[in-house]
């Protein structure tokens, strides 16, 4: 019993603390997806074409555990994504942040991984992070890019989905008239042409930024839930536990004095 409610202590603790790093996540996720989004539907504009070709897919995931299945349900997307492109013939390249995405992929696809970022939630997720790991995905030079994450939708509900990253060697392959009909709503200055691959890294560094943002508010939402539902449990079991004490008690008293009675009926 005494476990048990000291269990149920730290679970409430646990979500207390989650609580509070929830409305952090929360302010920087409402400040920064405004910064996000135009960058994300400038691309989302040019021809969506699912083409052949190797494949890099970045899993985004959290390095602690206990906040429900939101890892699992990231790590099940990229399973079955690495299967489906490796049964069409294309070779796949596992990138990933955080550590639960490592553990839950590394024993039977630990010959795809690339690189790894563990460790990112000690310091608070800012673009200058997302902007390093986005040099470093850049650099591979991705024939095709995938992005695994959660994004929050409630406080109870979440969607886990891989989304397309256009990539340089995507738009190189492009109709030039689908392109510049994409483009021409926009005024760029310097010229297009000019300013392209930068405009590119950040639009890799800003996917990133924003994938990371909605996932660590999924993550602590879900363990606010899961505390929640773990605080719920350990009373739920206080009390049977309780009640089998007092029964086993009440019989031991009763038996007690039933030997006291005999016997003083015996004399």
């Amino acid at each position: 019993m005494r476990s048990v409610a000291a269990i149920q202590k730290i679970t409430k603790a646990m979500k207390m603390v989650a609580a509070a790093k929830m409305r952090g996540d929360m302010r920087r996720m409402e400040l920064g997806m405004p910064f996000v989004r135009p960058v994300q539907g400038l691309f989302q504009r040019l021809p969506q074409e699912d083409k052949s070709g190797a494949l890099t897919l970045l899993a985004v995931t959290s390095d602690k555990g206990l906040c429900g299945g939101v890892n699992s349900a990231v790590n099940k997307q990229c399973r079955r994504e690495i299967n489906g492109e490796e049964a069409k013939g294309n070779a796949v390249k596992y990138f990933c942040m955080g550590g639960k995405g490592v553990a839950g992929m590394k024993r039977l696809y630990g010959d795809r991984f690339g690189s790894t970022y563990e460790e990112l939630a000690k310091l608070p997720w800012c673009f200058l992070t997302a902007s390093i790991i986005a040099d470093r995905v850049a650099a591979t030079n991705p024939v095709r890019l995938k992005i695994a994450n959660n994004s929050f939708q409630s406080m109870i509900n979440y969607d886990t989905a891989i989304n397309h990253i256009v990539t340089k060697e995507e738009t190189k392959t492009m109709d030039r008239g689908e392109w510049s009909k994409a483009m021409d709503v926009y005024s760029f200055e310097p010229a297009l042409y000019e300013v392209w691959d930068d405009l590119h890294e950040f639009y890799y560094g800003a996917c990133i930024f924003g994938a990371q943002l909605q996932s660590a508010v999924t993550e602590q939402s879900q363990r606010m839930a899961a505390m929640e539902n773990a605080s719920k449990n350990a009373g739920e079991m206080l009390d049977k536990l309780t009640l089998v004490y007092n029964r086993a008690r009440q019989a031991k008293i009763t038996t007690e004095l039933c030997e006291i009675i005999s016997g003083a009926s015996a004399l």
